[in-house]
């Protein structure tokens, strides 16, 4: 048993990070007028969403006029963007103007604009107490997603030598934070865990002292463990590939706070009015960028914003409570979706199945994915035909899962694409 390494957290930004209410409100709506101005002159699909609203830009003029405006649902941009591709629409600069395009499950093409920072983490990072000068181990992907450049960026941006580790080959990457006395930790906390209890078994100690984590829950008896048996301090941040960084903890640990530069909205998922605190319901974000102005885009996110109350660490934006889930069939696996319409699409190809179902389960704080097919037939090859459904399962949503066999009738009809059988604790 360890306690964590305590190291200050800092507040990166002060004119912005404490703001009074009164002032961030002037702000989001100075913002955002310039923010839908902008899309109203260089994005077509925005364009399009005022028309059909019968709204001009100058009638958005501050975060209450956004009522007006129906959110652009997260799971229409696949759409959007095979129909006018490549961005539907959407970007407000040329495509050659962006520093890097990612692909994330939908497919969806997510454009990264230049700049230090573009996604927003560095608040995030300081307030986790990443400091100028030591090492941090980023274990994001940075595979075509962008989670591993968004995280790259801001660890560099606060100062720090980034070692892009990504995923996989655990005990590999034991040894190069081991070699380098890497001091900082950014990407899943299952990883994270994955990557201590290696080291243990190795006998190979890590000198991590605080750790950024995301792109999964966070249960509290992971948080725990983590830092009573290994000494990490453990903050987590909340994001999206198409947003970037939305909300944040500080070490107090009561809440994320939402991100200063974006307006982000819990809406009621029956009126589609802003939900009071302790009341679920879907995160929409607007961002005030230039390249990629997404207004009211509705994550598919369930959250529920925290009760109004002075944070002890001194930053005055609202917080959310946490996440509570998501809409539709959508589940995140090992940081990635899994949607059941993208598998349903990848099995159209084996016309010997006959019915399928993803489970996710969870044991000893790492995510467990299978997939249940019934076969219309018995398979002459069991293990060949596995191997080819498992690799374009694989392909489809970036997620490795075991396929099984089942009887016929051991998926109900109607039974959902993908279960979720996981109980965060």
């Amino acid at each position: 048993m360890s306690a964590p390494r305590l190291r200050p957290s800092r507040i990166l930004d002060p004119a912005l990070e404490q703001q009074s209410p009164a002032a961030r409100e002037a702000y989001l709506a100075e913002r955002l007028r310039a923010t839908v101005a902008h899309a109203a002159a260089a994005s077509p699909a925005f364009q399009r969403r005022l028309a059909a609203a019968n709204l001009a830009a100058g009638d958005l003029r501050g975060p209450a006029d956004l009522a007006r405006l129906p959110p652009l649902r997260k799971d229409a941009l696949p759409g959007l963007q095979a129909g006018d591709p490549p961005f539907g629409g959407l970007l407000a600069v040329a495509p050659g103007a962006l520093a890097r395009v990612f692909m994330s499950p939908g497919p969806i093409y997510d454009p990264e604009g230049d700049g230090a920072d573009f996604w927003r983490f560095r608040h995030a990072l300081a307030a986790a107490g990443f400091r100028a000068g030591e090492i941090a181990h980023n274990a994001a992907s940075y595979h075509l997603t962008p989670l591993g450049f968004m995280l790259d960026a801001a660890a560099r941006a606060l100062g720090c030598a980034v070692i892009p580790a990504g995923v996989g080959q655990t005990e590999l990457q034991v040894k190069v934070a081991a070699h380098l006395g890497a001091t900082a930790y950014l990407g899943t906390p299952s990883f994270l865990y994955a990557l201590l209890g290696k080291a243990r078994e190795l006998g190979t100690p890590l000198r991590f002292e605080t750790a950024f984590v995301l792109a999964e829950m966070l249960p509290e008896s992971l948080r725990a463990e983590l830092e009573g048996e290994f000494g990490v301090r453990v903050l987590q941040g909340y994001g999206t590939a198409d947003l970037g960084c939305l909300a944040y903890e500080c070490p107090e640990k009561g809440g994320w706070h939402l991100h200063p530069e974006c307006l982000v909205e819990v809406l009621d998922l029956e009126t589609g009015q802003p939900a009071a605190p302790g009341q679920p319901g879907e995160v929409v974000a607007t961002l005030f960028d230039p390249v990629y102005p997404l207004v009211r885009l509705g994550t598919g996110d369930l959250a529920a914003l925290a009760p109004e109350a002075p944070c002890p660490c001194g930053r005055t934006a609202p917080k959310l409570a946490g996440l509570l889930g998501r809409l539709g069939d959508a589940v995140k696996v090992k940081g990635m979706f899994v949607r059941g319409g993208e598998l349903a699409a990848a099995l159209q190809k084996f016309p010997e199945v006959k019915r399928f179902q993803a489970v996710v389960t969870r044991e000893q704080h790492q995510d467990h994915l299978a997939y249940d097919v019934e076969l219309s037939a018995p398979a002459g090859d069991e293990p060949a035909l596995a191997a080819r459904i498992g690799e374009a399962l694989r392909e489809a949503v970036k997620v490795r899962g075991e396929v099984r066999f089942v009887p016929p009738g051991a998926i109900p009809e109607g039974a959902k694409r993908v279960d979720d059988r996981r109980v965060w604790k």
